[in-house]
């Protein structure tokens, strides 16, 4: 099976191939097989979010995978990039996590961390999908791996996010709302916040298997703004379900994105000579004037294709360490080996401690452009690049932007979606230019 893999492993809607039961654990039999091939003692660690479905699938992949001769550790509810260092810590051959990051609890997935914690090469996805294609065989009765149950991964995971953070700062005169989405961080944030001194009051961290990302958490942030303005706390934080994205709030309910936080960031390890390659990678989707905000500190901007793993592929390629997207994807690679929502909010905690600057004037020394982003539900593949009258759509509105503004529209990598994004100077015509083309896409 070719292109098995989307940009961020296999996702989509339970029940509906891949993510079903037989399919998964088919893929654990396959991921384990291509990993025994590669190492003998192959082992694994399985986490998951808080998603009902995890139950099914954890149980699932812990089959194939043991059918496979591997050895499997069971980790429970874990954030996405908390598996990513336990892979490492614990010596597993790989790491699994169980969920579908932002999208609702119908929806799951499942994506693989190397042995260095490390999304798996390209080289070894297609090794797994030839083996998908082949019928499944189990290794004799002497030869399946064993379970295990890992009791001590929550501690080892809370002590190395706040190993991460300068231990001369305190957090003692912050006041703190954190919204986990009903997310995989959920019994995590509080103990890592409050243990450096923060006051902390909590949010949407009562997972029913259903609630994951519903109303709250780093897509959507309302519920939080709400809190942080009626409680009078310094700021709020947001996580998505399972925990590799954050989104902030300011003291006077003001969003602050992913864009903006990794301004925040590397503005101050630019003026501390700790920016490497005095360079940091966003996306295609990050804003004009974030962009020009860099410019003018004279820190490099290297554009990535929309997507983490792309985003640390040109980390990697341009020998940086600091990297994220909009919608709150943050990559320290000093700290961590993949985007972690709690490490990169004590980069921007640890910021504001040693400035004595609140959240929002570290941000006020950048300016967005105005961004319109609507997302057209497609139920068929459509092919942007061909259709005339969208073509000639987007050139008229490009000569009106100019300079001053700009257009992106692309196919979703994680769900059935066309995203049209629209940045201008002007809102009113970044909105109606947006509206304009999310139109012609539906009448495609």
């Amino acid at each position: 099976m070719s292109n098995f893999f989307g940009t961020d492993g296999i996702r989509g809607e339970v029940g509906k191939s891949p993510i079903t039961a037989d399919i998964l654990l088919k893929v654990g039999w396959a991921v384990g097989s291509v990993l025994k091939e590669q190492n003998e003692n192959a082992s694994v660690i399985i986490g998951k979010d808080t998603r009902v479905s995890g139950y099914l699938f954890e149980s699932a992949l812990e089959a194939g995978f043991l059918s496979a001769g591997v050895n499997v550790g069971m980790l429970g509810p874990m954030p996405s990039p908390a598996i990513a260092y336990l892979t490492q810590a614990f010596g597993a051959t790989a790491g699994v996590v169980i969920s579908a990051s932002h999208n609702p609890y119908q929806d799951n997935g499942v994506k693989f961390f190397s042995s260095k914690g490390v999304k798996l090469s390209d080289k070894t996805q297609k090794a797994i999908e030839k083996k998908i294609s082949m019928p499944m065989t189990s290794v004799d009765s002497s030869s399946i791996g064993k379970a295990r149950r890992y009791e001590q991964a929550l501690g080892r995971y809370i002590e190395f996010c706040k190993s991460t953070f300068d231990k001369s700062c305190r957090l003692s005169t912050l006041k703190i709302i954190i919204d986990c989405a009903n997310g995989a961080t959920y019994h995590i944030a509080e103990d890592v916040f409050t243990e450096l001194g923060a006051s902390v009051s909590m949010i949407n961290n009562s997972p029913d298997g259903y609630n994951i990302n519903h109303e709250c958490g780093a897509t959507d942030t309302k519920h939080l703004q709400r809190e942080v303005l009626e409680n009078k706390a310094d700021l709020g934080i947001a996580f998505d379900g399972d925990g590799d994205r954050l989104i902030m709030v300011d003291h006077k309910g003001e969003r602050v994105d992913g864009d903006e936080l990794v301004y925040i960031i590397a503005n101050a390890w630019k003026e501390n000579g700790d920016l490497k390659s005095n360079t940091v990678v966003g996306t295609k989707m990050t804003n004009l004037g974030i962009r020009l905000a860099f410019s003018e500190i004279g820190v490099n901007f290297i554009e990535a294709d929309v997507g983490d793993r792309n985003v640390m592929d040109q980390l990697i390629e341009n020998k940086a360490e600091l990297g994220g997207e909009g919608s709150g994807h943050i990559i320290c690679l000093n700290k961590s080996t993949s985007g972690d929502g709690i490490i990169a909010a004590l980069q921007v905690l640890e910021v504001m401690a040693k400035s004595g600057k609140s959240l929002l004037e570290l941000k006020s020394s950048m300016k967005k452009y105005p961004q319109v982003l609507i997302n057209v539900r497609t139920e068929t593949k459509i092919n942007l690049q061909s259709d005339k009258k969208l073509t000639q759509a987007i050139d008229k509105i490009e000569s009106k932007l100019a300079d001053n503004g700009r257009i992106l529209v692309r196919e979703s990598g994680t769900e059935p979606l066309i995203r049209v994004m629209v940045e201008s100077a002007h809102y009113d015509l970044a909105k109606n230019s947006a509206e304009e083309l999310a139109e012609i896409i539906k009448s495609m």
